[in-house]
């Protein structure tokens, strides 16, 4: 005799609903997009501080890790790489603040560019985003040397993990590992 079970009707953590309001936003946006929505730049005595706001289109569980570029007047000045957290409490906005040492640099305007991008393991560019600001500096202190890039002092994000270089270090050689293992594993002909 084959008995039929009924299931609970109660939704789990596996089996929850999908909002409308979140499939329609899914479905309005098609594709990955990294939307840079503000800069601001405060000029503090010999410091700018840049903080930058932006949004991970469709949400933020599409991605795991975006780098993170810096230019002053048309020079790299900091690259670093983030990791999306992902969870219930994560938002899909996030805000990074970077404090910028400007002592030295000279006065009148300067072009700050924003560059966001996730990056294939073959090193093409993936969902690019990019923004410039002008700034027009007044140094507090005036110097007798000048600086052509200036030197980013920290970096802070609010719900972002900031991987370090000792951290980048860590994920090379495990990826070296992970290579050597699989090439040990392979047949030889």
């Amino acid at each position: 005799m084959i008995a039929k079970v009924n299931r609970s009707k109660q939704t789990t953590f596996d089996s929850l609903p999908i909002p409308r309001k979140k499939l329609s936003q899914m479905a309005a946006c098609g594709s990955k997009k990294i939307i840079i929505s503000k800069i601001d730049v405060e000029t503090r005595e010999n410091e700018l501080a840049l903080k930058t706001i932006f949004r991970l289109m469709p949400s933020k569980a599409a991605y795991s890790k975006i780098t993170f570029e810096l230019h002053f007047d048309s020079h790299m000045m900091n690259t670093i790489l983030i990791a999306i957290p992902q969870g219930p409490l994560a938002k899909d906005d996030f805000e990074l603040t970077s404090v910028l040492d400007v002592k030295g640099v000279s006065a009148g305007p300067h072009i700050i560019k924003v560059e966001m991008f996730e990056l294939w393991s073959s090193g093409e560019k993936l969902t690019t985003a990019n923004k410039e600001v002008s700034v027009e500096y007044v140094p507090i202190k005036r110097e007798d040397r000048f600086v052509k890039v200036p030197i980013v002092k920290y970096v802070a994000g609010a719900d972002l993990i900031i991987v370090s270089d000792s951290d980048k270090g860590i994920y090379h050689q495990m990826e070296e590992d992970i290579q050597k293992e699989q090439t040990g594993r392979r047949d030889k002909w």
